[in-house]
Formats: structure tokens, sequence, C-alpha cells
């Protein structure tokens, strides 16, 4: 059989392998079926309840922790939010304590005044340009600053305040949406700018900035109230809700130990004096020694622009320190009587000028060679008198009367800014400054501080702290008294008492003349010296030197009542010293105050007339220690002396002592010059003497002064009265 024939050429087509390849190309691919076993199918539920159980867990934790914080950890926030929404909380502001003198009469004190506010809140912004100008019109503020503050981002801003009541009438009348007034109280000084400088200031808020105002901020500041509301959304007060009320308590009244009427006078004599004598500027300063009260301070300064005498803001009393001169001789030969080295009639040999190292001390008038008692010395204002006396006495005796006085630490007032003065150790003077510093330069005290010292004297060798605040009364009217200062003793009652004779001694032979006051002993001193400038020296830019002029004394001298500081600065006619410029300043004070209190010229002298005169509350109209016949009764100290009958009065015969000097003390020394006396010693802050021997005849040798051991050298001080 013969085979089939084959045809050459490709296989032939068939349409059904076509069609599928057709197909398999254009189908998604089939998925392969895969047995996937019991078990797996188990697992994966297992996972998808253990996510569910998680969530579900995570969740009730959530849950459970907002309850917990909202019942246990912070159960009032909500609470809290809530009454924020309903409850406003306003703040009553306390009034402010009212600042009086002495007398009661009101020196500072508060009073009502609106205040001008807005709320941009509430505020029409379509009008707010309008609102500007007219509102402007009224308190007296630009329009711009006006329309900034309509605009600002906030609910509540000032416009102005403290506004009179006629200028808050007409912007109530203006009726502004947002515009509206506040009460708030403002500090009113009935007296103006009478003792300002000691009242002082406070600010638009009532803050003191200075002065009393601000050292008894606390006290006159009191404490603030609440008024507690509840209220709606739409800010009406809910009638049955929260109400609460608690007041506001006042501040505590200050009373201070000035007197107005005192403060007056001493302001006007020494404002008149500093403008008569073309000064820069002038301080007084008024007190009772006994008490230590301050009854008058006064800063008085001439306007460099208008040339018209002020009142100085500043307290220059306190807050400034000066180079004393002469005044502070006093304290020189109070150490030296003190420690028995001299008596008031001691004679000295005076010289016009002395040489200290590379130093040449001069007196401020010319002499010649001259001996001197120690009287005479303090009357005459002798510089290189009173350099012997600080020569035997010792730079550390020196040194430690200055601060036993009181000098180099600030005083119980604790006045804002008070300085303390710059008073050197012993171990940082120069070498002449035991030239210097005894005849009161190369040192700085306050006025104040100056005044304590012949306080000190005053009170018979005590020291009593000064006074400027009597007491403060709280808001139940209870007083809380500023104690009296019981005093320290710093030099002996004999010591003091020869003071006093010596410092009378200035006014009727001396330098001081000018301070002396019909029917009345003055005791006191006067002092002259150069300013130290700025840029250091006592020269000012122009090559001229500068001069303070001082005096300082008590009246009447038998029985100090006042005691008086005068510091004119930089004068500019009439002289430059303080017998001259000074002097009659403090005559006129002097004078005024002793008709302000009744003050009569005491008829005894000593401590018992200075104890019964000594009370200005209540001056006796006839003083005491007269005899049924209206003479002098004897007063006798304790240590048996017999005081001096003023002058110009019959001493009765009991009480003529042939112990008595002729200036009325009684000398405590025998022999030479600086030999001590047989009295007792030990209870002077020094441990000087307490009583006096039987007075001799003063010595008459000649005494040198031990030479200088100090070393570098000072410029010296040229002082006079």
């Amino acid at each position: 059989m013969t085979p089939p024939r084959r045809r050459s050429g490709p296989p032939p087509v068939r349409v059904g392998a076509l069609v599928g390849t057709l197909v398999d190309h254009t189908s998604p691919p089939r998925r392969r079926l895969d047995l996937v076993p019991h078990h797996a199918h188990a697992e994966h539920s297992r996972r998808r309840l253990l996510v569910v159980a998680v969530v579900l867990i995570a969740v009730f934790g959530l849950v459970v922790y907002k309850l917990a914080d909202l019942q246990v950890l912070n159960p009032t926030r909500y609470h809290d939010v809530g009454v924020q929404q309903r409850v406003r909380v306003q703040t009553l502001a306390a009034d402010r304590g009212t600042i009086y003198d002495r007398n009661g009469t009101e020196l500072a004190f508060s009073v009502a005044r609106r205040s001008v506010f807005v709320d941009p809140g509430s505020v029409d912004p379509d009008s707010i340009t309008e609102s500007a100008r007219q509102l402007a019109a009224v308190v007296g503020v630009d329009a711009i600053t006006i329309e900034d503050a309509m605009r600002a981002d906030n609910r509540f801003g000032y416009i102005a305040r403290h506004v009179d009541d006629d200028v808050a009438a007409e912007v109530e009348a203006l009726g502004l949406p947002g515009v509206g007034l506040i009460h708030e109280p403002t500090r009113v000084t009935p007296s103006g700018d009478l003792a300002s400088s000691i009242v002082g200031l406070t600010d638009i808020d009532g803050n003191g900035l200075s002065g009393v105002e601000m050292q008894y901020a606390d006290d006159l500041t009191g404490t603030p109230g609440r008024l507690v509301l509840e209220q709606n959304p739409s800010g009406r007060t809910i009638s049955v809700g929260e109400h609460q009320l608690v007041p506001a308590q006042q501040g505590r009244d200050v009373h201070l130990t000035l007197d107005r009427s005192m403060q007056f006078e001493t302001e006007r004599i020494l404002g008149a004096q500093v403008d008569a004598v073309g000064a820069k500027g002038g301080i007084a300063v008024v007190m009772k020694p006994d008490t230590g009260d301050i009854l008058a301070m006064a800063s008085m300064r001439t306007d460099p622009d208008t040339g018209e005498v002020e009142v100085d803001a500043n307290n220059a009393a306190v807050t400034t320190s000066y180079e004393p001169g002469s005044v502070m001789k006093v304290v020189t030969a109070a150490g030296a009587l003190e420690n028995d080295l001299v008596t008031p009639d001691s004679v000295m040999g005076v010289p016009d000028s002395m040489q200290i190292c590379d130093s040449t001390f001069t007196e401020h008038d010319f002499h010649g060679a001259v001996s001197w008692p120690v009287s005479k010395i303090i009357e005459q204002s002798s510089n290189t008198g009173t350099i012997k006396l600080a020569q035997l006495l010792g730079r550390d005796e020196v040194h430690r009367y200055l601060r036993a006085f009181g000098f180099g630490e600030p005083t119980a007032v604790s006045f804002p800014n008070e300085q303390s003065g710059q008073v050197a150790e012993p171990d940082d003077w120069w070498c002449s400054s035991m030239g210097t510093i005894p005849i009161g330069q190369g040192v700085s005290v306050t006025p104040l501080q100056m005044l304590m010292a012949y306080n000190t004297v005053a009170n018979g060798g005590v020291y009593v702290a000064p006074r400027l605040v009597q007491s403060t009364t709280d808001a139940d009217g209870v007083d809380h008294v500023v104690p009296v200062d019981q005093g320290r003793r710093v030099v002996s009652e004999q010591t003091a008492d020869e003071l006093n004779l010596v410092l009378r001694g200035v006014v009727k032979d001396g330098t001081g003349k000018k301070a002396a006051i019909d029917g009345y002993t003055v005791a006191g001193k006067t002092g002259t010296s150069r300013k130290p400038q700025p840029g250091g020296g006592y020269t000012d830019v122009n090559g001229v030197t500068q001069y303070m002029a001082t005096f300082v004394g008590f009246v009447p001298a038998e029985a100090p009542t006042l005691s008086v500081i005068v510091i004119i600065d930089e004068p500019s006619r009439e002289g430059i010293f303080g017998g001259t410029v000074a002097a009659p300043a403090w005559s006129r004070i002097a004078e005024a105050g002793l008709q302000r209190y009744s003050v009569p010229p005491p008829a005894t002298d000593g401590p018992a007339a200075r104890v019964e005169v000594a009370t200005i509350e209540d001056v006796p109209d006839t003083p005491d220690g007269l005899s049924a016949d209206g003479d002098p009764l004897p007063v006798v100290s304790a240590d048996g002396r017999v005081r001096a009958v003023p002058a110009g009065e019959e001493a009765p015969a009991s009480t003529t002592s042939a112990g008595s000097n002729a200036s009325g003390a009684t000398a405590s020394s025998t022999g030479s010059a600086g030999a001590t006396g047989t009295g007792t010693t030990g209870t002077g802050a020094t441990g000087g003497r307490t009583s006096s021997s039987t007075a001799t005849s003063p010595p008459t040798t000649a005494w040198r002064p031990p030479s200088s051991t100090t070393s570098s050298t000072r410029p010296p001080g040229s002082d006079g009265g």
C-alpha cells in the first residue's frame, strides 16, 4: 500500500486551538486553589479576637481613667470652669491711710476721683472715629490715642484717670457705647508742697515713691476687699446666686512729730534767707532735744532756670552729707573735757598758723601769737587751738568721740535713702587728718546727725535718738505708739554743762552774736566749711571755692526746749561765714518756735529747769524754780555743784560758791593743763569723769602738744566762724 502524501508548508490551523490561545492571553490568570488546613483558620480567628479585646480594654481603661480624673483626681475642674463663667470677683481697693502732723492736722489723705475707661468689645466699630473725637474734646486726650484704645484687642483700657467731677459729668452725658467711669482713690496734700520732701509722693496707683509714703507703705496701703457676684450669660446678676462681700481694710494712719505751723515758719524764714544771700539752697531742722521729736525739717533750693526759691523735693537733712566745719569743734572739746585733759579755763598758746606734716593750718582772722582759755578757743572758733586740743586727746580718742556722738551711722529715723556720713577708721587717716578732722574737714555728716550732737549737750550728755513718727493708728482705732528713745550717755553731765556755758559764750562774745534772741540765752556754734566738688578738691570748674555756712544750737540754754540747725549752701552775698549768713535765720526760726510753744525764759539754770520747761505740749505759764518771793531758788546737782544763775539776775546768797569760776562753771582739774582732776572717773562714754574736784586757779604755763605720728598728706581745711 502506498503511504499518504504529505503537504509541504505550515501545518493547518485549527479553529478551536486558536480560540483557546486567545482566551489564555486575554483572561487573567486563574488562581490556583490551595487547600488550607483547618487549624490555620482557627489561629486567624484567635488573632482577630485578641485585637478586638485589646481595643475594648484600652477604651474601657480610658473611660475608667476619665472617671477617676473627674471624680477623684480633679473633681472640681469643670465646676470651677462653670463658676468662672458665672461668678465675677471685683477687687475693692483699700483706702490709703492719712498722714497727720503732731496736732492731728492732715498732711496727706486720699479722696475718691473718677477715671474714664473703655471696653473695646462694647464699642460700636462703625462709630469709633466719631466717638474718639467727641471724647477727646471732653477729657483733653489726643483723639488718635483714644481711637487706638477703642480698637485694642482687650476688654479694658484707661482713657483718663482721676478727672474732675465736671469732666466726669460731661463724659456721662455723651453716653458713648463702651465708655464708662470707675471710682479710684487719689492722694491729696492740702498744704501744697509744705513738708513735701518728708511726706513724700505716690504714683497714680497710690504706691509710695518717696518719703513717709514710701517708708510706711505697708502700713498706709491697707488690705484690699472683694465683691463676689453670680451673673447669667447676659451679664445680669442672679439674685439667688452667690453673693459675698469682704470689705477692704483701710490702711493705718501715720502721725508724725512734725508741727505744720512750725514747718511753715521754718520753710518761710529759710527760703527768705536763701534768697537774701543768693544761695544755692538751704537746710533747717527744728527739734525737741529731750524727746528727739523733729518739729520741722526744711530743704529749700533756688531754681537754676527761674531763680525762684522753692521747696526741694529731696529731704537733704538726711539724704545728703557735707563737711560741717567748725561746728564739729564741740566734739573735740567734749573729748578733751571729758577725759580731764583740760578745763574751760585752761590756757593754751594759740598761734596764727601751725604745720602738720606738709599742710599749714591758719586762723580765719589774724590775731598774732596769743594765749587763750579753752572756752575762748571755742568762742572764737580757733582752728589752731582746736587742733592742739585734738593732739592732746589723740587720734583714737578723737575717732571714738566722733562715733559716740553718732557720726558715721544712720540715725533711728531710717528715712528712705538716708546717708550715714563718713568717718574713716584711724588707720585710714591721712597724715594731716589730725588737723582737718577735729575742725570738721575730711569727715562728712548729715545735718540731722550734726544737730543730734548738740542735742546731746542740751540733754546733759545723753544722746536721745531722733523720732519722726509718733504713732500709727489701725483700722480699729488702736494707736501704736513709737516710743521715745531712753537715751545713752555720751559724756558726763559736768562736761555737758561746761560745754553749755562755753556755747553761750559763742553767742554772747564770739562768732555767733547774730544768733542772739532778746530775753533768752542762746547756746550754739558757727561753722564755715569748704564744699568738696564732684571732680575732687574744693574749687569748682571756674576755679572758685564754694562754702557751706552753718549755725547750730539750742534755746533757752538754761533749760533747752528747742534745738535748731541752719545750713546755707553756697551763699554769694552777705559773706560766707556761718555767723553771718546762717545765724540770723537761726535766730528768727528759734524765736518763732519759742513764740509758737509759749516758752518763757527760765528763771533757773540746770537739769531741773531743763526737764520742767522742755515739754512743748504743756509749757507752764509760770516756770517753777521760784521762791515765794519770786526769787530764783538755788539748784544743786547730784554732785553738789550749784548751777549758775541766768545773766541779768541777782543770785541769792545761798547760791554763791567760792568754787565757781568767772564763767559760771566749776573747774575740775588741778595743776597744769592736761592733768586729770581728783574727781571720780568712769561712766562717760569714754570712761571719763562723772564729777569735778575743788576748783583752783587755771594754769598759765605754756602747753606743748605731742608730735603727729601719722603718714601721707591731704590738703588742710581752713575753717572759721
